[in-house]
């Protein structure tokens, strides 16, 4: 099958947002490269910073205009946002993506593990993982601090919001780690798609209810709150974000740059007695525990 790739310039704070929107206008895969020309997979937690200059890689089908794609960039960074269209050798690129995605560990119990790939402790907590086009396979620094917080609760027979669900790893792992039921919300009809597949994949899916906003429900009270997204939502939507959970619950939010961080803490300080922040390479994590 004959493929296109779309090249975007970024740098280590813009990366990944540029990844997610080439996923977003219909990517198969994504890659990084540096400024040498050393392509790097999506990078596994710890492993493999963002270079300062980066090119960010979307996969398409060959029949795919271009230029749609190249606008919406445009009108994103400005018109000279740096770009590159090639056509590419007829190769199995997502085939060559999943190669890269093993399985992970994140905390004591959780493991994140790739459907196509055995599972390396059996008796361990496992989620089987299809990201398919939306965000969230584990290697993200965000997506693991969020990991990392779940598996360190108790979450037996409690309530979960999942903000932003993308593939649906978080409210997976918070059912497979004991919680009763997730609600999982994404603007995005495809992640909605992803979270169901991945759900069913690992036996959840009576348990999790996936919603667009427009559909949310609007008197949930859970006992746990998880927003992996980005600064800018999470400050425009603190109050709907900070309102789903009850009094005395746990929150945790993500997709925050470390600089972004001490605005975010004041918004929902309004809410929570805030714990300390974790970061992990310049990202970091935001948690705590509702006023009662």
């Amino acid at each position: 099958m004959p493929w296109i790739q779309i090249r975007i310039n970024a740098t280590a704070k813009t990366a990944d947002k540029v990844s997610n929107m080439l996923l977003g206008r219909g990517a198969q895969a994504v890659t990084f490269m540096d400024a040498q020309d050393v392509p790097v997979y999506e990078p596994l937690p710890g492993e493999t910073p963002l270079w300062g200059e980066t090119e960010v890689m979307g996969l398409f089908d060959a029949e795919t205009d271009p230029a749609p794609t190249i606008a919406f960039f445009q009108q994103i960074f400005g018109e000279d946002v740096g770009y590159k269209v090639e056509q590419l050798e007829d190769k199995d690129w997502v085939r060559e993506w999943m190669d890269h995605f093993h399985p992970m560990q994140f905390g004591k119990r959780l493991w994140i593990c790739p459907s196509w790939r055995d599972v390396p402790n059996p008796d361990a907590v496992n989620v089987m993982l299809d990201p398919g086009l939306a965000f969230g396979t584990g290697t993200h620094p965000t997506t693991a601090l969020c990991l990392q917080w779940l598996d360190g609760l108790d979450l037996a027979g409690k309530t979960v919001v999942d903000f932003g669900c993308g593939s649906g790893i978080l409210g997976i792992a918070a059912l497979k780690l004991g919680a009763a039921r997730v609600i999982g919300i994404d603007i995005d009809p495809q992640a909605i798609q992803a979270s169901h597949d991945n759900a069913e994949r690992n036996g959840v899916a009576g348990q999790i209810e996936l919603y667009l906003p427009a559909d949310q429900p609007q008197d949930v009270e859970a006992d746990v709150v998880v927003a992996n997204i980005l600064a800018g939502p999470l400050r425009e939507l603190a109050p709907l974000i900070a309102g789903h959970g009850k009094p005395g619950s746990l929150m945790a939010l993500s997709g925050v740059l470390e600089s972004q961080a001490p605005e975010l803490e004041t918004i929902y300080g309004q809410w929570f007695d805030m714990d300390p922040t974790a970061v992990k390479e310049e990202w970091c994590r935001l948690s705590g525990r509702k006023h009662d």
